[in-house]
């Protein structure tokens, strides 16, 4: 079993990929690529706006009702039925 020596590796700090000179790179071509998307498609990404508020309606009405799995009135009745069956 051989043991490697990382001693010279543990003094020097890791760069981060994102400001390394690739990083930049990446960077750049990924803002580059994604207002090209922006220009290009800004049609279809503002057709799509005008059903956000159809779509809004029963996303609001799940989550606010949490599905129709548990309605608030429901468990306080319970409780006050439990009451008057051992009281």
């Amino acid at each position: 079993m051989s043991m490697h020596g990382h001693s010279e590796h543990e003094g020097q700090s890791r760069d981060n990929f994102l400001t390394s000179r690739a990083g930049f790179v990446m960077l750049g071509f990924l803002i580059i690529g994604g207002a090209l998307l922006f220009t290009e498609h800004r049609a279809h990404a503002f057709g799509i706006l005008i059903w956000l508020p159809l779509l809004a309606c029963p996303l609001m009405h799940m989550f606010m009702h949490h599905g129709h799995d548990d309605h608030g009135g429901h468990s306080d009745n319970a409780g006050q039925i439990n009451k008057l069956a051992k009281g």
